[in-house]
Order: C-alpha cells, then sequence, then structure tokens
C-alpha cells in the first residue's frame, strides 16, 4: 500500500380506561421545545377526527406535549367533533371543552380537568405518571422509560441497573453535535479519554472502551474491529442516547463490560411537523438541517419522516476541513392497530481533515528548555491528512400483537461503510545535540509519523423475539424469548512509518514531504455471532420486580489474506446471565441489586492448545437506588457497582513471545445523578462520579499489578442548569469538573491535573422562529486530557455555535 494525499405515545397521566382506550392508536409525539412552558405559548397545527371527547383530548396532550389529568367515568359518553387548524395549548383546551361543563387549569403536575363552577382547584388524585414511549421522545430532560436494558420498554424506576437517558431536548438545549459532547454530562462517562479525537467518538463507561466493540443503534450493534475504522453517528438524527452501565451481554451478546450505548434514531410521526435549522460559528462553521414528518394519507396508515443535513467547515485548530452530509427518511405503515412496520434508511458522507490532538511531554506536563508548548499543536500535512468515509445502512422494524396476547418484533438492517484514512503522529524528539542530552535543541524538533488504512466494513444484523404477559393472582410474568444473529466483514489495508519532515514546534509548518512505506497490516475477515435469549421480568404483588435473564451465544471469526486465501477460523461459545431485583416503595424510593455479565472472543490461539483461548469475562455487582417524587418534578439515581473484566490475553515479550490469558482489572466505585424540574420554567441536572479504583489485579507484567488499567480520574462533577423567562428567553450554564488521572497503566511521569469547562447557552422563542447561541468550552480551554510514557492528549477548544430555526 502507499500513502497518499410509532410509536405511540401517551403522555397524559390518565385513568386506566384512557389507557386502554388509547393503547392500540398510534401517537407519535413531536420534537419538543425545552421549555414547557414555550410548549404552551407555541401555536402547533392539528388536524384530530372527531371521537369520544376521553380519545381526542388523549391525542390533543400528545401532540401538544402537555400532561393531563382527569377521571375516566367525568367523560363518559361525551362526544367531540375534533380540532383543526394553528391553536395553543390554552387555546386548544378551551375550543375542546367549550361544550362542556369543564375546563383545563394547569397545575404543577400538568393540566387537569375541572368543572367550571369550580373557584379553587380541588385536590386531584393522580391516577398514573406520563407513559411515554421507551424508544419515543422525551419531554424535557427526564424520560420515565427505557427499551435498551430489557428490550421491553420498561419503565426507569423497574431496571435493576444504571441507566442514563440523554434527550433531544436536553441535546439541543446544550448545542450538542457530536456523540461525545451529548455524553459529556453523564456520570462514570469520559466522552475525551484521549483527548478531542475529531474524526471519532471515543467513549470510556466506568474505565472501560465502549466505542471500540461498537455502539447500538435502535438496538442493532455497529461492530467496529479495532483498527481504525469506526461507524458514525450525527447527533441530529438522535431522539435519545441511552448508556446502560456495566456487563449487558445478555441482551446483547459479544461486548464490553463497561456497559452499552443504544442511539434512538427519529422515527415517523402521526402529525405534520417541519423544521428547517441554520447555523454559523467559529471554525467558519456553516450548517444546514431538516426535518420534515407526517402522515401521508388521511387515515395516518402511511407516517414518513426525512431527517437531513449538511454542514461545512474547518477542522479545529487545524487549516483542514470538515465537511459531512447526512440524508436520512423513513417510513412507517400502520395496516392495522395491532401491526407497524418502519422501513429507514441512511447516507452519511464525510470529507475531512484528521488531527491526533497530542504532544510530547516536555513542554507540556514537563518543562521544556524552550518554553511550554503552545497548544494546539497541528503537527499534519494538509496534503496529507484527511478522513474520506461513505457510510450508508438500510433497516427495518416490525411489530405484530396476535388477539392471544402473543407479540413478535423484529428487527434487520444491512449497514456499510467505505474508508481511507490519513494522519500524521508525533512519535519522538529529534536529537540535535548527542553531547549534552538536555540541551534545548533536543526539544525542538519533533518526528513525524505517517498512517494510512483503506477499509471496508459491511454489517448485517438480525433480531426477532416475541413477548407475552401472563397473570397468575398476585404475580405477573413478562416472557421474553429471542434469537438474533450478526455478520461483520472487514477489509484492511494499513501501513505507518512513512516519515515526514521535522516539526519544529518553535515554527510549525503545514506542508510537510514524506516517503512512502510498505503495508503493515492486509487481511480479510468476518465476525459472526448467533445468540438465544430468554428474560423473565416477574411483578410481584405492587412493590417487587425481578428480573432473571440468560442468554448462550456462538461466535466464529474467519481470517483471509487480500487475494481470499483462507488463514484460519475461530470458534468461541459464551453464556451469560443477569439476575436483579427492585423494590419500589409507596414513597417513590425504588432500591435495586443486581449481577450481570459480559463475553468477548478473544480472538487469539493458545499455542499449548492450538484452539482459540477461551473468551474474556465480565461480572459486576451493583447496588443502587432511585427516587421519583409523586409529582414527577425529578428523579434522584444513587449507585454503587464493583465491575472486573479478566482472562483477557496479553502477550509476553520473551525470547519466544507467545500470548497468555492472565489479565484481570477490578474498578469499585459510586455514581450519583439528579434530574430536576424545579419549575415549569426550569431545569437542574447534576451529577458526579467517584471510581478510587480501576487497577490491574493480575497481569503477565508484573509490573502492572496494582496499577492503575485506563486513565481514570476518582472524581468527575458535572452541573447544568436552565431558566426559561416569560419573554421567550432561555438562559443555560454548565459546568464539568474531570479530576486527575495517572494516565493508562500509570505511565504518565507526572500526575495529569485536574480541569473544569464552561458551557453556556443562549435562546430566544418567538412564535414559529427560535434562534440559539450555544459555547462549548467558554473560556477557550486547551487542557490534558491524559498522558502516556511519550506524549499527552488534549481536548478541543471553544467552539460557538448560532443558530435559528424555523418549526411549523
Amino acid at each position: 500500500m502507499y500513502l497518499k494525499s410509532q410509536t405511540k405515545l401517551i403522555l397524559t397521566p390518565i385513568a386506566f380506561g384512557i389507557v386502554m382506550a388509547t393503547m392500540s392508536m398510534p401517537i407519535h409525539a413531536d420534537k419538543l421545545s425545552s421549555s414547557y412552558a414555550a410548549k404552551q405559548r407555541q401555536p402547533l397545527t392539528y388536524k384530530i377526527s372527531a371521537g369520544s371527547l376521553t380519545e381526542v383530548l388523549t391525542e390533543f396532550a400528545a401532540i401538544s406535549g402537555v400532561k393531563l389529568s382527569f377521571k375516566s367515568a367525568t367523560l363518559q359518553g361525551l362526544t367531540s367533533a375534533g380540532l383543526t387548524g394553528q391553536y395553543t395549548v390554552e387555546q386548544g383546551f378551551k375550543q375542546l371543552l367549550a361544550n362542556t361543563q369543564y375546563r383545563a387549569d394547569y397545575t404543577n403536575n400538568g393540566y387537569i380537568l375541572v368543572p367550571t363552577n369550580t373557584i379553587a382547584l380541588p385536590s386531584v388524585n393522580v391516577l398514573a405518571s406520563g407513559l411515554e414511549l421507551a424508544e419515543g421522545p422525551v419531554e424535557g430532560y427526564i424520560a420515565k422509560r427505557s427499551s435498551t436494558a430489557t428490550k421491553l420498554g420498561a419503565a426507569i424506576e423497574d431496571i435493576p441497573q444504571s441507566i442514563n437517558v440523554i434527550t433531544a431536548d436536553k441535546m439541543e438545549i446544550q448545542g450538542a453535535s457530536r456523540i461525545t459532547e451529548a455524553l459529556a454530562y453523564s456520570p462514570g462517562v469520559n466522552a475525551a479519554p484521549w483527548g478531542d479525537q475529531p474524526q471519532w467518538d471515543w467513549i470510556y463507561i466506568r474505565g472501560f472502551d465502549a466505542y471500540k466493540p461498537g455502539v447500538y443503534l435502535d438496538g442493532l450493534q455497529m461492530r467496529n474491529n479495532g483498527n481504525w475504522g469506526m461507524w458514525q453517528v450525527d447527533a441530529y438524527s438522535l431522539e435519545r442516547l441511552e448508556v446502560l452501565k456495566g456487563p449487558s451481554s445478555v441482551m446483547y451478546g459479544v461486548n464490553g463490560p463497561g456497559g452499552v450505548i443504544n442511539l434512538v434514531s427519529k422515527r415517523p410521526t402521526t402529525f405534520s411537523q417541519k423544521e428547517i435549522v441554520a447555523e454559523v460559528g467559529n471554525n467558519s462553521h456553516k450548517q444546514l438541517a431538516v426535518d420534515f414528518s407526517g402522515p401521508l394519507d388521511e387515515r395516518g396508515e402511511w407516517l414518513y419522516r426525512l431527517t437531513a443535513m449538511t454542514k461545512d467547515s474547518e477542522l479545529e485548530n487545524t487549516p483542514l476541513d470538515d465537511k459531512r452530509h447526512y440524508f436520512a427518511p423513513s417510513i412507517t405503515w400502520s395496516p392495522t392497530k395491532q401491526t407497524h412496520v418502519t422501513v429507514y434508511g441512511q447516507w452519511f458522507d464525510i470529507d475531512s481533515g484528521t488531527d491526533t490532538n497530542e504532544v510530547l511531554l516536555q513542554g507540556s506536563i514537563l518543562p521544556n528548555p524552550n518554553g511550554k508548548t503552545k497548544l494546539p499543536l497541528f503537527g499534519g500535512s494538509t496534503d496529507f491528512n484527511g478522513i474520506e468515509q461513505e457510510q450508508w445502512l438500510i433497516g427495518y422494524d416490525a411489530k405484530h400483537q396476535f388477539d392471544n396476547g402473543w407479540t413478535v418484533s423484529q428487527k434487520g438492517r444491512y449497514a456499510k461503510f467505505d474508508m481511507d484514512f490519513r494522519t500524521v503522529y508525533k512519535s519522538g524528539w529529534i536529537t540535535k545535540n548527542e553531547d549534552d542530552p538536555q540541551h534545548k535543541d533536543n526539544f525542538r524538533f519533533v518526528k513525524l509519523t505517517g498512517l494510512a488504512s483503506k477499509e471496508d466494513v459491511t454489517s448485517k444484523n438480525i433480531d426477532t423475539y416475541i413477548s407475552k404477559t401472563f397473570d397468575f393472582s398476585n404475580v405477573k410474568h413478562q416472557i421474553l424469548v429471542g434469537v438474533d444473529y450478526q455478520k461483520t466483514e472487514f477489509e484492511v489495508d494499513a501501513a505507518w512509518g512513512a516519515t515526514f519532515a521535522p516539526l519544529d514546534v518553535l515554527n510549525p509548518k503545514n506542508k510537510l514531504a514524506f516517503n512512502n512505506v510498505p503495508s503493515n497490516i492486509t487481511g480479510l475477515s468476518d465476525v459472526k455471532q448467533t445468540g438465544v435469549y430468554v428474560q423473565d421480568q416477574i411483578t410481584i404483588g405492587e412493590h417487587w420486580i425481578v428480573n432473571l435473564a440468560t442468554r448462550y451465544d456462538e461466535t466464529e471469526t474467519n481470517s483471509y489474506q487480500l487475494n481470499g486465501d483462507f488463514v484460519e477460523r475461530q470458534k468461541s461459545y459464551g453464556q451469560s446471565s443477569r439476575v436483579g431485583v427492585v423494590y419500589k416503595a409507596d414513597n417513590g424510593l425504588a432500591p435495586y441489586i443486581s449481577y450481570s455479565e459480559s463475553f468477548a472472543p478473544s480472538g487469539t490461539i493458545d499455542p499449548a492448545q492450538l484452539k482459540p483461548f477461551s473468551p474474556e469475562r465480565g461480572q459486576q455487582v451493583e447496588a443502587g437506588i432511585r427516587y421519583t417524587p409523586k409529582d414527577d418534578s425529578g428523579r434522584y439515581s444513587f449507585a454503587v457497582f464493583d465491575i472486573t473484566r479478566k482472562d483477557y490475553t496479553q502477550w509476553v515479550w520473551d525470547e519466544q513471545p507467545h500470548p497468555e490469558q492472565k489479565g484481570e482489572v477490578n474498578v469499585k466505585g459510586a455514581e450519583l445523578e439528579v434530574l430536576l424540574q424545579p419549575t415549569e420554567n426550569s431545569n437542574l441536572m447534576a451529577s458526579y462520579s467517584w471510581i478510587p479504583k480501576a487497577e490491574v489485579v493480575n497481569s503477565v507484567n508484573e509490573a502492572e499489578i496494582g496499577k492503575q488499567s485506563n486513565a481514570v480520574s476518582e472524581h468527575t462533577l458535572s452541573v447544568w442548569g436552565d431558566y426559561y423567562f416569560d419573554n421567550g428567553i432561555q438562559v443555560g450554564f454548565g459546568a464539568r469538573f474531570i479530576g486527575e488521572n495517572n494516565g493508562t497503566g500509570e505511565k504518565s511521569p507526572k500526575e495529569v491535573p485536574s480541569y473544569t469547562m464552561v458551557d453556556s447557552s443562549l435562546k430566544y422563542d418567538l412564535a414559529q422562529w427560535s434562534l440559539a447561541l450555544n459555547v462549548r468550552n467558554l473560556f477557550d480551554q486547551n487542557e490534558l486530557s491524559t498522558c502516556n510514557s511519550k506524549k499527552c492528549y488534549y481536548t478541543s477548544g471553544r467552539r460557538v455555535t448560532l443558530s435559528a430555526t424555523y418549526m411549523w
């Protein structure tokens, strides 16, 4: 090789009669504004057919995104002519209730129906909290349900594992354009373990790599191969982002011990909504995005959604371009109330520069006789550094509920990307004065090395499961049985070692000559995984929930030369389980405890047995407690955990290098997350993570034992708050504190210092227009994220974005 340049959303706390009456009606929620107060003032377009007043009010509340409470018997026998046209929330309620004896009054718990002759609001017993769809949009920042943990759309308080949900509202107000930015305020998540890597979204969860195994998009894995090619997802395409903490192979198969990241895409809505967003910002940033959705016919049998984005910017701190284009159509067909099929596609094209955001030790964490190296320091070449990646996929999500209570669900997807990646990394100082090792000229010129990789990845996934709920007196069993299959093919042709002209840190240049080198890695491989899993979610009485799940997997890895010649085949088998118990008290407290497992094939042959090593294992014991106030104004979550990754393969570099399966890492810690809506106009989020231990327990290298396994900070803390004023202005501020660390394997010569970054948001809503100014890293800090024995990696600088949104 040469180196060259559906969802059904019932948002109302309503009586059980209303819930039952609307469970089969496909109601989708709009992409809601960040402020509940803003929703009430902004007119929306409604086209609600005539029907019972119960059904019409329910659909109106779902579309407008407000909470509504009343007793089902109150409206029995009443009908409505429906609602057509543009109305605010107040206008809509007034129109719908004009010929009744009721009005809608607003309280801290949403709207309630009261008799028109009522002077003071009576004490209303709210019968249920908002029942949002587990894969749909969320009003505000506090999600109530998730499909990631159980695949059945469980309430958050019923899940015996930590889970964080980042909603579209939260991403919007914080101006998050990347997955790493969306996760920056989540406890236990390191969204910049190697500094800012603009070509990848590298993420660690509880001290373990979560992105290299592959994130999940709509419940199906986008597996990465451990080289340089990785699947890309744009934050604008997402409805929500979920992080399930700890080993989770029981639902998904091969995975790491840190947890699972599931990205949930935008899907068609039953009502018409249209949005255009134009952005400008620093780094010559220009972006245009559109999001259109609604019914294709009068009956609402066919729905559509189209999300698209085009971006033209400069890569931060470099003279290189950063261009991205995204296009994602989807269609939902609901021929009956029990059958829903969504077919979707996605095309994502990236033509961008690359940068490693690294600097050598001397001048960063260690002194340099030439002074501190000025950051950022781009060490690449305008003629060389770049990534060209074209990615596309097509998939479907189908569900049918039979009359006997069984539901069958199936998801399938075919995806592919082609990537040409080139970058330059700093490999050390060039010695100019051998007689004086500390001479300043020995710490001025940096040796640069080129890396290039061409990779093609093809992925095929299918997941099928059936479920049914069985009631036995005081015990309810929600049974799920499933089988999934995935095959991912990797082709890589990579090279490194090309030498560039040295970089003078006192006078850096960006157009550098280089020499070609032959390929270092070439080959083809495919990974197949077939898994069978069973889960029983048991509800005992009104308070106890028990989750029992087990899974069996078979994986096969085949390796080939680029010419197609077969090299070797490796097969592995794995069994994983989860056991969890939750107690739901009447006062809103929900303590839980769980044990969960993960596994991953070794991929390395044991020379003594002439067969692959056994899969590596992950195990977690977690105990926690959640508290949800009765008025649904917030959620408090606290957890302690103990995770062990063991039996991972390492190489012994002696006279006869060979692999051994001895590696073991243990991580212990605690996490706290607080999500609050103190008033109807305000939001507050806070998170804290404490990881006092993340160390190597066993290793072929005895010098590693007892040391920190990865660059894990003992303390991390984040706070975000925003307030919506009555004049349409919304202001938000946040701060992220990252504690000190000692680098991977404690190889940093000095402790990497802690730092704090501040973000801000200013937004103005005016009818159908919205203007927003977002600033991430307000004070433009380039901080060291981690270091090793040769170099340090630093974070991104300030990013300013001004956007205008028009909705109709």
